[in-house]
């Protein structure tokens, strides 16, 4: 993997992450009705997701992002998936159709960003500087 993939990944996931920072401090309640979910639950996960995205801003940054944060990065996307899951048996009867299919299919998302994400890491002196 190149470093510019690795980059882009990052910028990607983290793009993500302010979308759902924003959704979460401008339209929490619109966005939980629409899901079946408390406004409280989405503003916490936008919140969650702000930190997210900084740190992942920070090593986009990097010349070549060290392997421990990229490990980090990948550890809190996993932490993601696990509270997406969470959500889903724990209102998943109050959630709408498409809050069950928007849950998933992001905690999926996540999860993908996360496994290219360890593999940038584990990649360390060998992501090619291209």
């Amino acid at each position: 993997m190149s470093i510019r993939n690795l980059k882009t990944i990052l910028i990607l996931d983290a793009a993500t992450c302010a979308g759902v920072f924003l959704l979460g401090l401008f339209a929490a309640a619109p966005v939980g009705a629409l899901l079946g979910l408390p406004a409280g639950v989405v503003a916490t996960g936008g919140w969650i997701c702000l930190a997210a995205a900084l740190l992942m801003l920070f090593a986009a940054r990097q010349a070549v992002p060290g392997a421990a944060l990229m490990k980090l990065i990948a550890l809190g996307n996993i932490g993601w998936v696990a509270a997406s899951l969470g959500v889903v048996a724990a209102f998943g009867a109050a959630m709408t159709g498409l809050g069950l299919v928007v849950v998933l299919a992001q905690a999926a998302a996540v999860l993908a960003f996360a496994i290219v994400e360890w593999k940038g890491a584990d990649a360390g002196g060998r992501v090619a500087a291209v």
